[in-house]
């Protein structure tokens, strides 16, 4: 009960999609459309949700709203699918799934590459989908988010703001630090961006480092944004899933400042969390299954979401955008224009063996 209310509070606060609909037991049989309504898909979807699991107020909620949308939008049935371990029962999740005869397996599991490449063979008329990393099969599409363009807009913005006394809760050090989930190149893809981002701006600020090793922990995400803010951060910017919002607690607790990840989590702590940089999750799921309803989803593929896209980028910061500077904002939209005109080039390090 505790969980699903997080997830509601997500989806109202969030502003992004309607709350889901009770998922039928049986594949529903197709039915005529209401007036002005569009036709209902008579397709089953299975989402495996990833570490840290549903009431994550981030990237897994994220993943589960676009595909709820989706059952309203389309009347398709929709299997959520959580595990305790999802990494070590990856293989089995997923060939459950398949056997279960899901027409779409969505996985938001990033470990699950190895996997899928395994399991994927044995059900050649199964989609698969992953997300974050890319899995060469015939029948899986693979979903890549340029996670390190959006991440070197926030830590632009960091460094800006961390020079910048006036603005309250702001020391004279330069000073910003982040904090990730596991160590691992899927993450790694953030973390750099975000360090490239500050020290364009000013190559003497100072951006602290560590890995929670855990997506579900608040309290060890506390524990380490606290001692982050001990050594002088003025912000913290959290890739760590549910553990994250220990590490928004932790700036609110201090006066000081986080930045969110994945869904818009400026309302944790209105005033203290900067800016969230917002992975359209809910937007690829949503259009995955849209495809699958119109029948024009195709494995074998590679569909991208970046800064051009719309899949990547910054909230609207409606708590802290009277607090930041004119200037500081104009530079962020000059900073996404280059990005996406290529002019600036923003390291991938998933795209590096």
């Amino acid at each position: 009960m505790v969980r699903m209310k997080h997830i509601l509070l997500f989806l109202t606060a969030a502003t992004l999609l309607i709350a889901a609909c009770a998922a039928p037991a049986a594949p529903p049989s197709p039915t005529p459309a209401a007036p002005g309504q569009p036709a209902k898909c008579a397709k089953r979807v299975a989402l495996i949700i990833a570490q840290g699991g549903l009431g994550d107020l981030s990237y897994n909620d994220m993943g589960f709203a676009g595909a709820t949308k989706a059952v309203q939008d389309f009347g398709v049935e929709l299997k959520p699918i959580e595990s305790p371990d999802p990494v070590g029962q990856g293989e089995k999740l997923l060939r459950d799934a398949a056997k279960a005869g899901f027409d779409l397996v969505i996985t938001l599991e990033y470990t699950h590459f190895d996997p899928l490449a395994r399991v994927a063979p044995d059900f050649p008329n199964v989609l698969f989908s992953i997300l974050n990393i890319e899995v060469k099969q015939p029948n899986v599409v693979s979903v890549i988010f340029k996670e390190h363009e959006g991440s070197f807009l926030a830590g632009a913005l960091a460094a800006m703001v961390t020079r910048d006394t006036n603005i309250p809760g702001i020391n004279p050090q330069k000073i910003i630090g982040v904090i990730g989930g596991t160590k691992s190149k899927g993450i790694d893809k953030f973390l750099v961006g975000y360090e490239e981002g500050a020290h364009y701006i000013d190559k003497d600020v100072q951006v602290l480092r560590a890995y929670s090793e855990t997506f579900g922990d608040p309290a060890k995400g506390k524990e380490l944004a606290l001692a982050m803010f001990e050594q002088g951060a003025d912000i913290v910017y959290q890739v760590a899933g549910g553990t994250g919002q220990g590490i928004i607690a932790a700036a609110k607790e201090t006066g000081h400042y986080a930045i969110g990840v994945d869904a818009d989590q400026d309302y944790l702590a209105p005033g203290h969390v900067l800016t969230s940089m917002l992975k359209r999750v809910d937007i690829a799921v949503y259009d995955l299954i849209d495809r699958l309803c119109k029948g024009t989803l195709k494995g074998g593929t590679t569909v991208f979401y970046g800064l051009k896209e719309g899949g990547v980028g910054l909230s609207e910061m409606k708590f802290t955008r009277h607090l930041i500077p004119r200037e500081y904002l104009a530079r962020i939209e000059e900073l996404r224009q280059k990005i996406i005109s290529g002019e600036i080039k923003v390291t991938d390090v998933t795209a590096t063996p």
